[in-house]
């Protein structure tokens, strides 16, 4: 999948892990949708090394892969940016 469909997928991935995962975030609404841009790229590679998804267009799977890795890497934002 392309890099723009990626950021796609995580601004949406990013939406939905912050009402997955409420609370106060450090960076608000934009930082978290911000992480799960981030988090789709994550989600997606280690979802295709790792897991062995395929990871290719717009499907189901390949959404699932985007918004676990930005719920995995919101709540690491959360951990890490909480303790200062």
């Amino acid at each position: 999948m392309g890099f723009l469909t990626w950021i796609i997928f995580g601004l949406i991935a990013g939406a939905v892990a912050k009402w997955i995962s409420p609370g106060n975030d450090p960076g608000g609404w934009i930082g978290s949708i911000i992480v799960g841009i981030l988090g789709a790229f994550v989600g997606g590679w280690l979802g295709s090394m790792i897991l062995g998804v395929d990871v290719t267009g717009f499907n189901f799977s390949s959404f699932l892969v985007a918004i676990g890795g930005a719920v995995l890497l919101l709540f690491l934002y959360k951990q890490i940016m909480g303790r200062r």
